[in-house]
């Protein structure tokens, strides 16, 4: 699947972010980079059935569980035209976009990780996650700290500062309420990723998040 030229190509691309260069080098693109993500997401449809059947591996070129090359630079300084990273994410049969809840997988030269979960929520979705916790809050605690859980993944992404409206300060949850994200990542190395392994360690650290997941998936009443 992937190799020591995909890795090669993102750092090339990360030099020479423009998009004369990239369209001379679209082959290279397709056959380094595309391809084997394609096949990747292809080979974990398998594995997703098992522990995860509402979320869906779409191998398609464009729409499916690949990721925009391109960015979206209307709000961004940095008006760099393309993603140096592979991003890959499976989500939610109901999902519309990369906010909806997902696995993930990050390739990149400086990071590769995998993650699970809500990334930016909506508001409506955030008050959902948020209202299920502070009603359940053992039923939270029990999934965050589920001993195959942290055996693997942190807790990660952005928090308020102060508690969110409607909710006691003392609340024994309080932590957890303040998130804006509900997220784990978990480690993946380059070697990892560039192994023959990789659509089973995949599938064994995204089962290991499965409570977490059905936990959200409850929050948001989607089927899990």
């Amino acid at each position: 699947m992937f190799s020591k030229a995909s890795f090669k190509f993102l750092a090339e691309l990360a030099a020479h972010n423009d998009r004369a260069w990239f369209a001379a080098n679209k082959p290279r693109y397709e056959s380094l980079v595309r391809e084997p993500a394609l096949d990747f997401i292809a080979a974990m449809g398998p594995a997703l059935d098992v522990f995860a059947p509402h979320f869906r591996a779409d191998p398609r070129k464009m729409g499916g569980s690949l990721m925009r090359v391109f960015r979206d630079t209307r709000f961004s300084r940095d008006k760099t035209p393309y993603k140096t990273n592979i991003g890959i994410q499976f989500r939610h049969e109901l999902g519309r976009d990369v906010h909806a809840p997902g696995f993930y997988v990050h390739i990149a030269n400086d990071e590769c990780f995998f993650a699970v979960g809500c990334w930016h929520p909506d508001s409506d979705s955030l008050g959902r996650i948020r209202e299920r916790i502070a009603q359940e809050p053992q039923k939270w605690f029990s999934v965050r700290d589920d001993g195959k859980f942290v055996a693997h993944w942190q807790l990660a992404g952005d928090s308020l500062i102060r508690p969110p409206r409607g909710y006691a300060a003392d609340h024994p949850a309080m932590e957890d309420l303040k998130r804006k994200d509900f997220i784990g990542i978990a480690s993946l190395s380059p070697a990892e990723a560039l192994g023959p392994g990789l659509v089973d360690l995949a599938g064994a650290r995204f089962a290991a998040a499965v409570p977490l997941m059905k936990f959200l998936c409850a929050a948001l009443e989607v089927q899990y």
